[in-house]
């Protein structure tokens, strides 16, 4: 726990900063000018100042000559409101007076007050090895996973995930991250979740007035993810008309935010996801060529939980370790329930795994170390899947019937909502519109 004094006029500011370092986990003090500074320090020391450039009764500078004045050497950070002038106080300044440019982000607080998190291949918790910080199995194809996300940590290049949904692909991402060591925040985002008027304030920012509701200037997930890493999930439902936009900050580097006519330089690697297949991204004219191998620079398929059932033991572990340390249980697992879990297929992934375990945890008795499985671990929408594909299929069906076949029956059993139904068929929202527009039928589900 370190004890730091902001020193800035901003009180809203102030606020925010007041609120981030104690979410981490620091006492912070707060100074609104060199005089009430120079107070503080007449009977306290502080582990690091944050302190701005631009204060009402002189530059923060002149602090900085006080504190050798009286013999004290916390660690600085000045804070700025403008690129040039970081630049400008980093020659003028000491190597280990640090800088940071408004408006700071919690990770840019959290770098300099806690240092960079090193990346470690392997960390244990439980007896249980979690590469790169998260990621949980020892399988093979686990084993070529991890020798594949070590070589492309190495490098700047673009990564494309590809696996179904609840693989992990958002925890293959933060694996990369770690691994990179870059200094920047890894910022996440979801392609699939913005409607068109939205994905190029959320990629790309925008100014001020830029458009009715844009009533502050923002920064957008390139910019904020600047010497770090962008996780665009679901990027091919990004709307086919916006990927030229995409593709030029991929190709130049540069953003412009909607309404501004400014180019600004960002740094980051982008790594993408999506739960279609090769075949569907070629077939179904959901992303560009162009777009696609400036992204799938380096693709990495991430294995369905079927593909390594050895692992599943170990995931189960992790997972009731994390609930019992939340809720101060001792609940443990039996060979014969390991061995349960093991045999399942778990068509939703890790994802259902957790979700699975997370409602057995909540079912069993407190009193007890004995966790209850249900008696049937198929969740309602395995079910629904699996009695799908129990239809039977008459000889002599095309293939275009059967696929509508199997939609409408989905569909009847959600009642209508297209947006549980894709997610059942494995595909997506706009490709299950597309498909119900080519039988005609989606009128009978508005």
């Amino acid at each position: 726990m370190l004890d730091i004094l902001l020193v800035d006029d901003d009180v809203e500011f102030s606020d925010v900063v007041c609120h981030i370092v104690e979410f981490l986990g620091h006492n912070i003090s707060t100074a609104t000018s060199l005089k009430e500074a120079h107070q503080w320090f007449e009977n306290n020391t502080f582990d690091h100042v944050l302190l701005d450039f631009m204060l009402p009764d002189g530059s923060g500078l002149h602090l900085l000559d006080h504190l050798k004045t009286i013999g004290q050497s916390p660690k600085i950070t000045l804070i700025s409101g403008h690129p040039s002038v970081k630049g400008i106080l980093a020659d003028m300044c000491e190597p280990n007076v640090g800088h940071l440019l408004k408006p700071l982000q919690r990770e840019d607080l959290e770098l300099v007050l806690n240092g960079p998190k090193k990346a470690v291949k392997k960390a244990k918790s439980s007896g249980i090895v979690r590469h790169f910080g998260g990621l949980i199995g020892e399988s093979e194809p686990m084993q070529k996973l991890y020798n594949m996300i070590e070589r492309v940590a190495k490098t700047n290049a673009n990564v494309m995930l590809m696996g179904e949904s609840g693989a992990g692909k958002e925890v293959v991402a933060q694996a990369i991250h770690n691994a990179s060591q870059c200094e920047g925040p890894l910022v996440a985002s979801n392609c699939g979740a913005l409607s068109k008027e939205l994905i190029g304030s959320e990629l790309f920012g925008h100014e001020k007035g830029a458009f009715t509701g844009a009533i502050a200037r923002k920064e957008g997930v390139f910019e904020q993810s600047n010497n770090g890493t962008l996780f665009l999930d679901e990027v091919t439902e990004m709307p086919i008309d916006m990927q030229p936009n995409l593709l030029r900050v991929l190709e130049t580097k540069k953003v412009t935010r909607v309404g501004g006519n400014r180019e600004i330089p960002t740094n980051c690697r982008v790594i993408s996801a999506t739960n279609r297949s090769l075949t569907d991204l070629a077939q179904n004219n959901v992303i560009r060529e162009d777009i696609y191998f400036r992204l799938a620079v380096f693709p990495i398929d991430i294995p369905p939980l079927r593909d390594r059932k050895e692992d599943v033991p170990l995931l189960a572990k992790a997972f009731l370790d994390q609930l019992n340390d939340e809720n101060g249980t001792a609940f443990s697992w039996t060979a014969a329930q390991l061995k349960e879990l093991q045999s399942y297929e778990w068509p939703g992934n890790v994802r259902e795994l957790r979700h699975a375990i997370h409602r057995a945890f909540i079912m069993s008795d407190p009193q007890t170390s004995d966790i209850t499985l249900p008696d049937n671990l198929e969740s309602p929408f395995s079910r629904v899947n699996n009695q799908a594909a129990e239809k039977p299929v008459s000889a002599g069906q095309t293939i275009e019937e059967v696929e509508k076949e199997l939609i409408h029956a989905t569909l009847d059993k959600v009642q209508g909502n297209k947006t549980l139904a894709a997610q059942m068929l494995g595909i997506s929202t706009k490709t299950l519109y597309n498909r119900l527009n080519a039988y005609g039928g989606i009128g009978e589900y508005k």
